[in-house]
Parts: structure tokens; C-alpha cells; sequence
């Protein structure tokens, strides 16, 4: 694997998947938990991924949230390295770049694979070697399907890595939505030659039922494609880590579908959190869902808030469509109606930025100004300088943390302090995600939020945030550990590609490998030993 004179690379692997949400997120974790608990040294990567739930690094890098949790359960400290390339969608048809952490420009999806993905390859195989170089093992995830042919060329993230790094890939097919032994076979044969020869397994995952049912399955998709299953992952509920997209709470699944635990005191408390457009970070409510007694439910009519005790308006990619939407809906004046009863509102980013009386916007709307709901003294200003913080500080006589992810600059010029945002009556606001984990001011705002709605709802004293999530992070450790052939695993890790692995027609064309060009390597680029560097690449500037 090595030429004379290189360092020595630890092993890979490739976690691919036939569709997008087959599962290659829980599954990356439940690896890196299952070796970091051998003792391994072990690192997550995903050089590509598309989200608006992303997290700040210590050294001030935005990379996405499913990373920064798959770092939790490596148990090593999230860097930029892990993600080098995040994608936040803005519109339909356009995306922030975030490369190496810092925003670099605005692209098209057409601008983005015509060409200007593949100057990216550079950055992100050095990030990865540079992974392999100081941990024993690295864990790559792939995104979508390997098989999209009409991207293949442009590839960075699937087998593209997986050709550039030499690395196994094994395949994550979900058998709840049927259709999975097609799914395997037909992503394989998709693939080139080249590539097929990288993929060396499957896994199944999400399988209810008798194993034992499946079994001549898996025989024949062995004898159809020279290639095993590696490992049926049973289906379990609620073991989603922090997710790239979707409307859920990452601790208990699906909200609507989630069973809520029985409240301490003698009432539930009832959160609603408005599913506005381009909804990011929404996981910052897993901790009040995580709470014995409190109900999740996302919301898009402005009736489903009458009964909520606690209305969160959460961040956002687009905080002035976002407040266009809450008008059009009627929501924009339920949330005023409640504000005037005295009835509790918590507003964090860009919701907090939709609460202040004005949004000037030339950056990301370019609307200009726009009033805000007039709900707290705050005035905005977006700036072209992403803020990217990870603050501590005291509120409700309590420790927090959080971390902030903005354009928006909040002058603040009335009402209560809180979390360098403010509080007027029962409205809150905030720039602080992740504030809700700190769990001792988890409970003193939640009995401040039960006070004003008149609830009889009380705190658990013990719930621990972190606590559930090293417990979730253990069981899909345990999932790999106890249903995955994981000598299998550890020989691909260790010794690579295994050799002979049979083509299965009709394969896609050879498509040559892209070499790495001077935007992606030159003086000016971004390099893996500089998470947050200064520099930007060609990639900068607006929409093509």
C-alpha cells in the first residue's frame, strides 16, 4: 500500500449504501464505537456531505453533525479533517461550500459537478491520508448511491475515495423498504470493473423477523456476485444518530411516531417546533425530547400550536423566507397572539433573528431589509463573514455551552440578557445551538417555560443528555458487535481489497481516475494539516 519512504497509512474502509438513508450513518458509528471499544484508534470520514445540521469544531470548522457524533463515538475530538467538504443547500438548486470548515462560496448543482468537484479531490484524499496516518483505522462514509452513474465522473465521496485511497467498500442496503436483494445487485453491477473490484461485501440492515428466512437469499446474491453478506442488522427503533436531513429526533426516531416516557410530575409539557424551510440544526430539540413527560411535535399550520406550551422556532438556511412562510401560514401571527398572553416562545438562530424588529439581508436572501416579527429588541445585519463559535457562559443560574453558525449580527438593545441574545416576557432568543444539552439549564428553563404555561410539569432530576447519548452510541456498537461478521470486518480494515472478487455484468464504462489538479493542490488550497486555514480556492466567488 505504501512506496519506499511513505509513512505508514492505517486501514480503511468504506461504508456505501444502495440508496440515500439506507443507513451508512448508524452504521459508520456503529463501527467506530464497536473498534474504539477494542481499543482501536479510530477516525470517521466523510469526504462529501450535503446538510443543514452541521456542528463548530474547536478550532472554529463547520462540518456535519452525523461526523461530529461518528467522532463521539470513535471517541476522539471532531475536526475538519473528517468532513472537508460540506454542501448547505439554500435553494432548490444552489449550495453554500464549506470547504475545510469555512464557507467558500455560493455554487449551482450544476456548477458543483461540472467540474469544480473534482478539484476537490486533492484536499479531501490528503485529509483522509492524513486520518490513516495518525489513527489505526479510518471509517469513510459514502453519500446516495455509488451507482449514480451520471455523477460517477465527478465522484469524490463514494468510489472515487475509494480508487484514490485504495480501500475496501461493503454495501448498506435498508430492508425495511423492500426491494434489497435487487438493490445489491443491481448497485454492484452499475459499477465499472474498477470500481466492482473495491467492493467486497453487504450489509443488510434494519431486518425484522427470522433470520434464518433470509438466509437462502443471501446464498444466492453470493452466487450471483462472488461477494457475502457481512453482516443483517435487526431493526431497532430510535437508534438514529444526529441526522443529515429529515424531520426527526435523533434519540426516539420519527416525532410523530416516538413514545414519550411518563412525566416526573403530574403533566406532560408540549413542544411545538416549526417546520420552516430550510430548517437546519434541528437536532438542538433532542435534548427537550429526550426529557420524561415533554412531546416533540414539528408543526406547519398555525392550530397545531394552540395547545403547545413551548413554540421553538428553530435555525434556519433562509431566515427571510423562512419568515415569509410563518406569514403566509398564519403562524407569524399565532406566535404573536402567544407572545401577548405571556405564553412562551424560544426563537435559536435564525429563529431568534425572525423575533428581532428588522433583518437587513444582502448576503443571503439579498431582500434588503425586512421587518422582523417585533417580538424582541434585536436588530439584524447579515454579515458576508460566516460566524462560527463554540461560547460558554451562565443563564437561569446555570452552566452552558453551545455553538453558533450564522451570517445574521444581532444588535441587541433591550430586554433581558440571555445567552448574548435576550429575553422580553416570555420570548426568548438566542444564537446558541446545542444550549438545551447543558442539562442542569435544560431543567431550570423548562420549570421557567412549565411556570408560565401553568403546567404542573416537573424536570427529571437525573436525566443526562450525554449520558442517553453514550448509551445509543453503546448500542449501535452493540448492533456491529452482535450481528455483524466483524472477523470479516477487521480483515478488510487490516489487509485491504480482498484479491479475486468476481466482475458481475453488465458494469458501467471505465471512467479514468482524476488526478488531482493545481486549484486543489496548490499554494493556495486548503491542506489537510490546516483545518481552518485562511486561504480560499477557486471555488470561491457566487452562482455560476
Amino acid at each position: 500500500m505504501n512506496g519506499p519512504g511513505q509513512a505508514s497509512l492505517g486501514g480503511g474502509l468504506l461504508v456505501a449504501g444502495t440508496t440515500s438513508d439506507a443507513g451508512k450513518s448508524v452504521v459508520t458509528a456503529g463501527i467506530c464505537r464497536w473498534l474504539a471499544r477494542k481499543g482501536v484508534k479510530v477516525a470517521p470520514f466523510k469526504a462529501q456531505n450535503m446538510s443543514l445540521n452541521s456542528f463548530v469544531t474547536r478550532e472554529g470548522a463547520e462540518i456535519g453533525r452525523a461526523q461530529a457524533m461518528q467522532a463521539a463515538a470513535a471517541r476522539v475530538e471532531p475536526s475538519a479533517l473528517m468532513n472537508p467538504v460540506l454542501l448547505k443547500p439554500g435553494s432548490d438548486r444552489s449550495s453554500q461550500v464549506v470547504l475545510m470548515g469555512k464557507p467558500v462560496g455560493e455554487l449551482s448543482a450544476r456548477g458543483y459537478h461540472a467540474g469544480r468537484q473534482e478539484q476537490l479531490l486533492g484536499t479531501v484524499t490528503d485529509c483522509l491520508q492524513e486520518l490513516r496516518r495518525t489513527h489505526d483505522a479510518v471509517i469513510c462514509e459514502g453519500a446516495g448511491s455509488p451507482a449514480e452513474i451520471n455523477l460517477r465522473r465527478t465522484d469524490i465521496v463514494n468510489m472515487g475515495i475509494a480508487r484514490a485511497a485504495r480501500i475496501p467498500a461493503v454495501v448498506v442496503g435498508d430492508i425495511d423498504r423492500g426491494g434489497v436483494f435487487a438493490s445489491f445487485f443491481g448497485t454492484t453491477a452499475l459499477l465499472s470493473p474498477e470500481d466492482q473490484a473495491l467492493v467486497a461485501g453487504y450489509l443488510v440492515n434494519k431486518f425484522r423477523g427470522d433470520v434464518t428466512l433470509l438466509e437462502p437469499g443471501l446464498e444466492m446474491l453470493k452466487e450471483l456476485t462472488g461477494r457475502p453478506t457481512l453482516g443483517v442488522l435487526p431493526f431497532a427503533h430510535g437508534l438514529g444518530i444526529d441526522e443529515e436531513d429529515g424531520l426527526r429526533v435523533s434519540l426516539r426516531g420519527a416525532v410523530r411516531e416516538s413514545v414519550v416516557a411518563p412525566p416526573h410530575g403530574a403533566d406532560v409539557l408540549r413542544v411545538a417546533v416549526a417546520a420552516v424551510p430550510l430548517m437546519s440544526n434541528f437536532t438542538d430539540v433532542d435534548a427537550l425530547a429526550a426529557e420524561p413527560g415533554v412531546v416533540v411535535r414539528f408543526v406547519d399550520r398555525p392550530e397545531e400550536l394552540a395547545d403547545a406550551d413551548l413554540v421553538v422556532l428553530p435555525g434556519t438556511r433562509g431566515t427571510v423566507r423562512a419568515l415569509q412562510w410563518l406569514r403566509e401560514r398564519g403562524i407569524a401571527d399565532a406566535v404573536r397572539r402567544r407572545a401577548a398572553e405571556g405564553r412562551p416562545v424560544l426563537g435559536i438562530c435564525g429563529g431568534f433573528q425572525m423575533l428581532g424588529e428588522r433583518i437587513e439581508d444582502e448576503v443571503e436572501s439579498k431582500a434588503g431589509t425586512v421587518d422582523g416579527l417585533g417580538l424582541l429588541p434585536v436588530r439584524v445585519r447579515f454579515a458576508a463573514e460566516k460566524t462560527l463559535a463554540r461560547p460558554a457562559g451562565e443563564a437561569l443560574g446555570e452552566p452552558v455551552e453551545g455553538y453558533e453558525i450564522h451570517h445574521g449580527v444581532a444588535e441587541v438593545v433591550g430586554g433581558e440578557p440571555f445567552l448574548e441574545g435576550c429575553r422580553s416576557g416570555a420570548v426568548w432568543g438566542t444564537h446558541w445551538h446545542g444550549s438545551l444539552e447543558s442539562d442542569g439549564f435544560r431543567r431550570a428553563f423548562l420549570r421557567r417555560v412549565a411556570a408560565d404555561a401553568g403546567r404542573a410539569f416537573v424536570p427529571a432530576p437525573d436525566t443526562s443528555f450525554a449520558g442517553l447519548r453514550e448509551e445509543q452510541l453503546d448500542k449501535l456498537g452493540d448492533l456491529i458487535e452482535e450481528h455483524a461478521d466483524t472477523e470479516a470486518l477487521l480483515r478488510l480494515i487490516e489487509d485491504g481489497v480482498p484479491a479475486g472478487l468476481p466482475f458481475v455484468p453488465p458494469g458501467a464504462p471505465s471512467i479514468p481516475q482524476p488526478s488531482r489538479t493545481p486549484a486543489a493542490a496548490g499554494p493556495d488550497a486548503p491542506r489537510a494539516a490546516s483545518p481552518a486555514p485562511a486561504h480560499r480556492t477557486s471555488l470561491e466567488g457566487g452562482t455560476p
